[in-house]
């Protein structure tokens, strides 16, 4: 279990530490355009590609991308470990817009599915990652699929697994400078759609929104779907398909999580048999920082790599 030293105990500290001072390695990724069925794509970001090797399937958080500072040191340290690891960025998230007026959302299963499926044919072996709103997919996916998922093993960190709470947490005191800092770089992309397509929102409108229950109220919901924003967090919350998941899969969370709160973890009886729960007193929101503050260890790589190998549970 994550053990940080007392003065990486604070939950902002764990949730910024990454953002503000993380020193990622560089990396020379491999991009790749995946045509989806709907004429869209997605841009996967290979590092070390082989296909002989298992692979390691990435999904990041909103607004994520190959720049998010739990990415390269993680692809990396896949790679030195015998995998052959992937980021599959959802779409418009990569070097470029998506070209269609929908975008992705917290309960888009099908692009990673196709994903998956393509990756299928080449390599049986398939693992994946998701953080945040990626780890939300990865857990919808597995529960959607049952015994039919196509990935082996599976690692979930920090999900939001009840949504609706989470946008109420998020928009309530310190929390609220993530909200910000999420919808500061949200909305020049929304506004960006807009010039292109008819999204049913004006600039001014967009300019408006605040909170995520006003991002998702009028774009998330209305342009995917869904009949308003209760239906969208209701359907794509990953909570309710816990229960189905016959994948082996580890979800890692901190109980001081600052996205959400204690209601949205999911105790035993939630679970799948497949399924096991790392509840840590602290790490934040995809934190999970020790060390020090001059040499910091990312404890999360560690973490992810010995569980794919197999490895006994780490030892502080």
């Amino acid at each position: 279990m994550f053990n940080p030293p007392f003065y990486l105990q604070n939950k902002h500290i764990q949730t910024l530490f990454p953002t503000v001072f993380k020193k990622n390695p560089l990396v020379d990724f491999e991009q790749e355009i995946f045509v989806l069925s709907d004429g869209d794509f997605l841009e996967p970001f290979w590092l070390n590609k082989d296909l002989s090797k298992p692979i390691v399937i990435l999904l990041h958080g909103l607004g994520g991308s190959y720049r998010s500072p739990y990415i390269p040191s993680l692809m990396q340290a896949l790679s030195q470990n015998g995998f052959s690891p992937v980021l599959m960025h959802f779409r418009g998230c990569g070097t470029k817009p998506n070209n269609t007026k929908r975008s992705y959302h917290s309960g888009d299963t099908q692009d990673l599915r196709e994903f998956l499926e393509s990756l299928h044919v080449k390599q049986k072996e398939l693992y994946a990652i998701g953080f945040s709103l990626g780890a939300n997919v990865l857990l919808k996916y597995l529960g959607e699929e049952k015994e039919h998922s196509l990935i082996s093993k599976a690692v979930a960190v920090s999900t939001p697994f009840k949504l609706d709470i989470c946008a109420d947490e998020i928009n309530k005191g310190f929390s609220k400078i993530y909200q910000n800092h999420l919808l500061k770089d949200l909305k020049p992309l929304l506004a960006q759609k807009a010039k292109q397509f008819d999204i049913g929102l004006s600039q001014q409108q967009i300019q408006n929104i605040r909170t995520f229950w006003e991002f998702d109220e009028l774009y998330t919901a209305p342009i995917h779907g869904f009949k308003d924003v209760y239906d969208y967090y209701n359907r794509s919350s990953s909570f309710g398909y816990l229960r189905s998941i016959q994948t082996k899969t580890l979800l890692i969370h901190a109980q001081d999580d600052p996205f959400m709160n204690k209601n949205v973890i999911p105790t035993k009886n939630d679970l799948s048999p497949t399924t096991t729960l790392e509840l840590n007193r602290y790490g934040g929101h995809v934190g999970f920082i020790e060390g020090n503050f001059q040499k910091p260890i990312y404890w999360i790589d560690k973490r992810v790599v010995a569980y794919l190998k197999e490895d006994e549970p780490l030892l502080n």
